[in-house]
């Protein structure tokens, strides 16, 4: 395949991870960790397209706070970015990638757009769900790839697929913000419905042409921005007053729920967004009474914990069902089931 016609991967890096504080910090966060595997997430990323002639090098959009670590680990794994986008401010996914269609030069070429920080176990599942979406993508369709649910889960977005317009590709009827519940259990047994990944493919003119139709300040700002920016090598920083001047919003908002020819492709691929130490225990190793340590650790008469430490020794005794995560001077206990309040924690911390 050419470089012409090869997909370019957008790697959107410019999140804080704050759900996996204490070890996620804005200096270091989630996806620069290496929290499943030796590698990072954002390595675990690059590497899904890496070596492979139907993908180029990849488009980074990040933190500017970000630039040196990012080229670091990339050139770790032998990753040369096509660009590293830094932005100046957060301004959400839609202008981050429109800063990405600009950069891979507003034209036909489709872009895969990944966040960086998800496990994908079944790397191949997800090459063949990208090859079932190409020939809509190249028709001018906006796709999304629903994840197969197993559980009734509150925590994500869902899609709801109608008309088949393609050999395992559907129509999106709508989007479901996250639901309630009763009516997610609702939705798992219909067996209609799918998690909403963010995991996306289209054309670079596809979506800009979106944006222009359904977030016109949106484009306005991120073209400002890409015209005026600073370049050094592959580093690319928009100019921060004209970025700063963008809408804050998700592609699902922005784009997604409000254009007409969006398609879903669903797969099955060992997806998790690692969205909390819940999620994490869940896919890490466990000993035989189902404990998932990692560090200076050492736990006695202790059942299902997840215990981790980058730092300071941790000791448990008589431990069921918690979280135990020491990383410098902070210290996080929680019960399992409740490391998605994290956020609110960090919340009242502040007030404080």
């Amino acid at each position: 395949m050419s470089d012409g016609a090869s997909i370019i991967p957008v790697i959107l890096s410019g999140g804080a991870g704050t759900r996996l504080w204490p070890m996620s910090r804005p200096d270091l966060p989630k996806q620069m960790l290496a929290l499943t595997a030796a590698e990072t997430m954002l390595q675990l990323t690059a590497q899904r397209t890496a070596g492979n002639d139907r993908f180029s090098a990849p488009i980074i959009v990040a933190n500017a706070r970000h630039a040196d670590l990012v080229e670091a680990q990339l050139d770790a794994i032998n990753v040369k970015p096509r660009a590293l986008i830094l932005e100046p401010v957060g301004r959400n996914s839609a202008p981050a990638i429109a800063l990405a269609a600009i950069a891979a030069g507003s034209g036909h070429r489709a872009l895969l757009v990944m966040p960086s920080d998800h496990v994908i176990d079944d790397v191949a599942a997800f090459h063949t769900a990208i090859e079932r979406a190409r020939p809509i993508v190249e028709q001018g369709w906006l796709v999304t790839f629903g994840i197969d649910p197993h559980a009734p889960d509150t925590s994500y977005g869902w899609i709801k697929t109608g008309e088949r317009i393609g050999k395992g590709v559907h129509k999106v009827l709508h989007f479901i913000e996250k639901p309630p519940l009763d009516r997610a259990a609702t939705m798992l047994a219909a067996g209609d419905h799918y998690w909403n990944g963010g995991i996306f493919l289209f054309r670079a003119d596809v979506y800009l042409a979106a944006l222009a139709a359904h977030a016109p300040s949106m484009l306005a700002a991120a073209q400002r921005a890409m015209d005026t920016a600073e370049r050094d090598g592959t580093r690319i920083t928009p100019d921060a007053t004209a970025f700063g001047a963008s809408p804050a919003q998700s592609i699902d908002y922005a784009v997604m729920e409000k254009a007409d020819q969006v398609a879903v492709v669903p797969v099955c691929m060992g997806w998790s967004d690692v969205g909390s130490w819940d999620a994490l225990h869940a896919l890490s190793p466990h000993d035989t009474k189902g404990n998932s340590i990692q560090g200076d650790v050492v736990v006695l008469d202790s059942s299902n914990c997840l215990v981790r430490s980058d730092g300071v020794r941790i000791a448990t005794v008589g431990l069921s069902n918690m979280i135990v995560v020491a990383s410098g001077n902070d210290v996080l206990i929680v019960p399992r089931g409740r490391s998605q309040e994290v956020k609110r924690l960090l919340e009242a911390m502040k007030k404080s």
